[in-house]
């Protein structure tokens, strides 16, 4: 084989790999241990090949040292993107919005089946609701637009989140 092509099968293999491994440390992180582990498996696998191909005569053929840095560096843009868009989790959005709209706006996300909780606030100048919202992570941006288009004076913040006990189940 060609070494162009081992540098390609290199790049690409290990791209795959890396993009492996961001996927199973968050589902594990997520709490889906068992297909976290089982993604490992074939990772390690996938891993084993690849050094073996790298380290095969690597002090005449220092180009498979760039491939396999290139493949890493591709997997970990790759996973964290596919991670991004697969969205594993839940999130919490807390939004503060002025104290007319708070309610309104409370029962519109209540009626997109989403888990809203409402609390009273002060701002600097005036009254505020404080709407805390529980979400799919996939669904962060879709509720932020959902809220920015209903409302232009709301701050909003979102964070990932780990139920612990109890609570409004997620259907979405």
């Amino acid at each position: 084989m060609p070494n162009i092509l081992i540098y390609l099968l290199i790049v690409f293999v290990k791209t795959i790999e890396l993009t492996m491994t961001t996927i199973r440390l968050k589902m594990i992180t997520k709490g889906q241990k068992f297909f976290g582990s089982i993604i490992g498996f074939f990772e390690i696998i996938i891993w084993l090949i690849v050094v073996s191909i790298v380290l095969q005569d690597i002090t005449s053929d220092p180009w498979k040292i760039i491939a396999y840095s290139l493949g890493f560096a591709l997997g970990n843009y790759i996973g964290s993107i596919m991670e991004e868009r697969i969205g594993l989790g839940n999130a919490r959005i807390d939004v503060i919005v002025p104290e007319t709209e708070g309610i309104a706006l409370a029962d519109e996300l209540r009626q997109k089946d989403y888990a809203v909780t409402v609390i009273d606030g002060q701002g600097r100048l005036r009254p505020r609701k404080i709407l805390i919202v529980i979400v799919k992570r996939k669904d962060i941006s879709e509720v932020s637009q959902f809220i920015m288009d209903h409302t232009d004076e709301a701050f909003i913040t979102s964070s990932d989140i780990t139920p612990v006990i109890g609570g409004y189940r997620i259907r979405r």
